[in-house]
C-alpha cells in the first residue's frame, strides 16, 4: 500500500465520521428523538420535552462536545458510577502515553526509518508505506539505539502512569465501598449445593444449618425458586390452571353471552369473550391458603438460598470459610446487588459449573479457529499481487488507480469489522452458559472472552497472514514466535492503520448516532404508532473495552516499528473521550455497580502489550544484528515483569477480596451507633425479590415479607419488550401476581 491509498481510506472515514457527527448534532436537538439520546435523562433526572420550533434545530453546532468535555469526573461519578469513570480512565491514560510516543516517535524514529536506505525516494503520494517502517533500515546501522531508546522512554512513562492510575483508582475503590450507602449484598452470602433431604425441605435445612453454627450473626434467608423461560412458562400455565380449575367448560359456555369484540389482527368480531359474575370474579381471585402456598414453594424450592447476616464482617466471613468438610456442598459466595443478580442461573447444580465452563472454552476455542476463514481472506484481499495471481479476471477493474486504493485501503478493514460484529453476541451467549450469579460478571466474562478473540484474530491471525494451517505451525513451533513476529509485524503494520481509521474513527461516529434505536424510534413512531417511551441500555463494556485495549496493543506495538498509526490513534482517543462521555451522561443508564472491576483486566493487558513490543523489538533487533540493543531489551522485559508483579502484590488484593476486616467492622460500629442497624435488617427482608413466589424465613421474621416491586424478567438489553411481573404481598401470607405486557 502507497501513501495515497492510505490517504484515500483516511478520507473516506474523515468524510463519513463528519457527515455522522454533523447529522447527530441535528437529530439530537430533535423532539422526536429524545427517547434516543437522552433516555438517561428521561429516566433518572425526569427532564421535560420542549417542543417550540427553532431554526437552530436545523444546524449542526459543537455544544454538545463542550458540554462532554467540560463535564467533571465527579459528575460522570454521580451520574454513571465508578465502573464508567474507571472506563474514562484507560482512555486518558492512551491519550497520556501515545502523546508522548507520537512526540519522540514521529520526530525521532519516523526520518530514521524513511532514510534508512541509500535509495531513491519517490514522491510522497507514490511512496511506499514500507519505507516509514523499520523495515526500511539497513542490518546493522547504527541508529537502532534510537529505537532502543524510544522503547525504554514508551515504556517507562508507560509504567509511571499505571502505577499512579492503579493507586488513584484504587483509593476510590475504597471510598466507594466505605463511604457508599448500606448495600444488602454487604450483608448477604449465596448458598449453593445444598444438600437434600427427605424430611425437610431446602428452606428448614438452611436455617436449621445457619442457625447451629452462625447462631450469633445469622439474620434470614431467602430460598432461590427454579427459573428460566421455560419454568417461567410452567409457573404461568400452572397458576391459570389452578384459578379457573373450579369452571366446567359447560358452565362456562351455557352462561356465555354474546359480545361483539373487534379483533386487533384482522379486524374481525369475536364473541368468545365472557365476562364473569360477580360471585365468580371473586371465586376466581380467591387468595390460597398459606398452607398451599408453603406447599407450592416447597416444590419449586432449588438447592441455592440467599442468606442473610446481622453484619457485614460475618457475612464475609461466611462467604469466605469452608462450610463442610464436603467440599462440594455448602458453597458459599458473597452475593451480588440487588439489581445485579443473575437469577436464571442461582438454579444451576453447582456440580455442573465445571463442565460448563470447560463445554463453552472449547465452543470458544472452536469459534476462535473457525474464524480464521474471513481473516485470511481479508489478508488475500490486502495483497494485490496475490489476488490477481488467484483471481486472473480481476486484472482488469484492479489496474484502475482509485480501485486498487480502495480494494487495499479500505476494504480489508471494513470486511473484517463486519465479521467481528458476530462475536460480542456469540461470546455473550457462551458466558451465560457458564453459570456466572452476577450480571457483571457474566459481562466481565464476555469481555475477557471477546479481548482474546480480538487479540488473537485481529492481531496475531492478521499478523502471521496465512491459511490456518500455518498458524498451527507457528503454535506449534513457540520459539520461531518472536522472529516471526518481529518480520511479519512491520509488513501489516500498513493494515492496522487503516484498521484504526474504519473500525476505530467510523464505529465511534456509529456510537454516538445510536443507529438501531434510531431505527427502532422512527419504526415505532410511524409504523406502529404506539406511544413514545425512553429508549434505555446500559453501557455494553463487554464489546467497547476490548476495543480500546486492542488498539492500545496496535499502539505500543506498532510505535517505534510503524510510528505513522501514532497520530490515527491519538485522534481515535480523543474522539473516543468526547463520545463516550456524552453517551455516559445522556443515553447509559446505570443498573449496577462493580465498584471498578474492570481495572485489573485493562492493567493486565497493557502490560501484556508492553511485554509483547518489547519481545517484538527484541525480534526486529536481533534479525537487524544489533546486539547491543538487544541487550538493552532484556532488562527492559524483566523490570516490567517486576513492575507488574510488585502492583498485583500491592493493589490487587483490594479488587480481589473487595472488603478489610477493618473497613467491615469500623462500618458495622457506625451503622449501629448511630441506630440505622434495626432498619438496615428490615431492608434485607424486601431487597432480594425473584419473579417467582419468594418465600424468607429466619430467625428475625418467620413470615413472608416482601413490599410492592416491579422486576424485569431476564432481560437487560432488549428493553422495548420486556415482559414484566407485578408482585404484591400482603399481612395474610398470600401472594397476588398480575401480569401485563408491554411490547414493541
Amino acid at each position: 500500500m502507497n501513501v495515497s491509498a492510505l490517504l484515500t481510506s483516511a478520507g473516506i472515514n474523515i468524510g463519513l465520521c463528519m457527515v455522522l457527527l454533523s447529522l447527530y448534532s441535528i437529530l439530537r436537538k430533535q423532539p422526536g428523538n429524545v427517547s434516543v439520546y437522552f433516555g438517561r435523562k428521561l429516566v433518572q433526572d425526569h427532564i421535560g420535552r420542549n417542543d417550540p420550533f427553532c431554526f437552530d434545530r436545523l444546524f449542526p453546532s459543537p455544544s454538545w462536545i463542550k458540554k462532554a468535555w467540560m463535564t467533571s469526573e465527579e459528575e460522570i461519578m454521580s451520574v454513571s458510577g465508578m465502573d464508567a469513570v474507571v472506563f474514562l480512565r484507560i482512555i486518558v491514560f492512551s491519550i497520556r502515553i501515545f502523546s508522548i510516543a507520537a512526540v519522540i516517535c514521529i520526530f525521532l524514529v519516523l526520518p530514521l526509518n524513511y532514510f534508512g536506505q541509500d535509495m531513491i525516494h519517490k514522491k510522497i503520494p507514490s511512496e511506499s508505506l514500507d519505507v516509514f517502517t523499520i523495515a526500511n533500515v539497513e542490518a546493522g546501522s547504527k541508529w537502532l539505539w534510537a529505537h532502543c531508546l524510544a522503547l525504554y522512554v514508551i515504556s517507562c512513562s508507560a509504567c509511571i502512569f499505571l502505577y499512579f492510575e492503579y493507586k488513584s483508582i484504587s483509593r476510590m475503590r475504597l471510598e466507594y465501598i466505605t463511604k457508599s450507602a448500606p448495600n444488602p449484598s454487604h450483608f448477604s452470602i449465596l448458598v449453593r449445593s445444598i444438600p437434600w433431604s427427605a424430611e425437610e425441605s431446602y428452606s428448614n435445612t438452611v436455617e436449621s444449618f445457619f442457625t447451629r453454627y452462625h447462631a450469633s450473626s445469622y439474620l434470614s434467608h431467602q430460598m432461590v425458586y427454579r427459573s428460566g423461560t421455560v419454568q417461567k412458562l410452567m409457573n404461568d400455565a400452572e397458576k391459570m390452571y389452578k384459578k379457573f380449575s373450579p369452571f366446567t367448560m359447560t358452565s362456562v359456555v351455557q352462561n356465555r353471552k354474546p359480545c361483539i369484540l373487534r379483533c386487533g389482527l384482522c379486524g374481525g368480531t369475536s364473541n368468545s369473550f365472557k365476562k364473569l359474575s360477580n360471585e365468580e370474579s371473586r371465586h376466581v381471585e380467591e387468595k390460597p391458603s398459606p398452607a398451599r402456598l408453603d406447599l407450592d414453594t416447597s416444590k419449586k424450592e432449588c438447592a441455592s438460598a440467599i442468606v442473610f447476616f446481622k453484619t457485614r464482617y460475618g457475612a464475609v466471613v461466611a462467604s469466605q470459610l469452608l462450610q463442610s468438610s464436603h467440599p462440594m456442598i455448602w458453597v458459599t459466595d458473597l452475593a451480588p446487588g440487588p439489581r445485579n443478580v443473575y437469577w436464571s442461573n442461582l438454579w444451576i447444580p453447582y456440580r455442573q459449573l465445571w463442565i460448563r465452563k470447560i463445554g463453552t472454552l472449547l465452543a470458544s476455542i472452536v469459534f476462535m479457529l473457525a474464524f480464521l476463514l474471513p481473516v485470511t481472506f481479508v489478508q488475500g484481499l490486502s495483497q494485490l499481487d496475490k489476488l490477481q495471481q488467484r483471481l486472473p479476471f480481476l486484472k482488469g477493474i484492479l489496474k484502475k488507480r482509485f480501485m486498487s486504493q480502495l480494494v487495499t485501503g479500505y476494504l480489508p478493514s471494513v470486511i473484517l469489522m463486519l465479521f467481528l460484529y458476530a462475536v460480542p453476541p456469540t461470546m455473550m451467549l457462551f458466558s451465560t452458559i457458564e453459570g456466572p450469579i452476577s450480571r457483571s460478571g457474566r459481562k466481565m466474562s464476555a469481555c475477557t472472552k471477546v479481548l482474546y478473540f480480538t487479540i488473537w484474530n485481529v492481531f496475531v491471525a492478521n499478523v502471521i497472514s496465512g491459511t490456518a494451517i500455518s498458524q498451527i505451525n507457528v503454535i506449534s513451533n513457540t520459539k520461531n514466535v518472536p522472529t516471526l513476529l518481529a518480520k511479519a509485524v512491520p509488513r501489516q503494520a500498513t493494515f492496522f492503520i487503516t484498521y484504526v481509521l474504519t473500525s476505530g474513527w467510523a464505529s465511534l461516529s456509529s456510537e454516538v448516532m445510536q443507529l438501531f434505536a434510531l431505527l427502532c424510534n422512527l419504526f415505532t413512531r410511524y409504523i406502529l404508532r404506539s406511544k413514545e417511551e425512553p429508549m434505555t441500555f446500559t453501557f455494553p463494556y463487554h464489546t467497547e473495552v476490548p476495543k480500546v485495549l486492542l488498539f492500545g496493543l496496535l499502539g505500543f506495538t506498532c510505535s517505534i516499528l510503524a510510528p505513522l498509526i501514532l497520530p490515527f490513534l491519538l485522534v481515535y482517543f480523543f474522539l473516543g473521550y468526547i463520545v463516550y462521555r456524552n453517551q455516559f451522561l445522556n443515553v447509559y443508564i446505570t443498573k449496577y455497580e462493580t465498584g471498578g472491576d474492570m481495572w485489573p483486566i485493562m492493567h493486565n493487558t497493557t502490560i501484556f502489550s508492553l511485554v509483547l513490543a518489547q519481545i517484538i523489538a527484541l525480534g526486529v533487533f536481533g534479525i537487524k544484528r544489533s546486539p547491543i540493543a538487544s541487550g538493552f531489551i532484556i532488562p527492559l522485559v524483566i523490570l516490567t515483569l517486576l513492575f507488574n508483579e510488585y502492583c498485583r502484590q500491592r493493589f490487587h488484593p483490594i479488587f480481589k477480596s473487595s472488603y478489610s476486616a477493618q473497613d467491615l467492622i469500623e462500618m458495622d460500629r457506625r451503622d449501629e451507633q448511630s441506630g440505622r442497624m434495626p432498619e438496615i435488617h428490615q431492608q434485607l427482608q424486601s431487597s432480594y425479590c425473584q419473579s417467582t413466589l419468594t418465600h424468607k424465613k429466619g430467625k428475625a421474621e418467620d413470615s413472608n415479607h416482601c413490599t410492592e416491586i416491579d422486576v424485569d424478567r431476564d432481560v437487560e438489553n432488549i428493553e422495548p419488550a420486556l415482559a414484566r411481573v407485578n408482585i404484591t404481598s400482603y399481612s395474610d401470607n398470600t401472594v397476588d401476581i398480575n401480569y401485563y405486557v408491554q411490547t414493541l
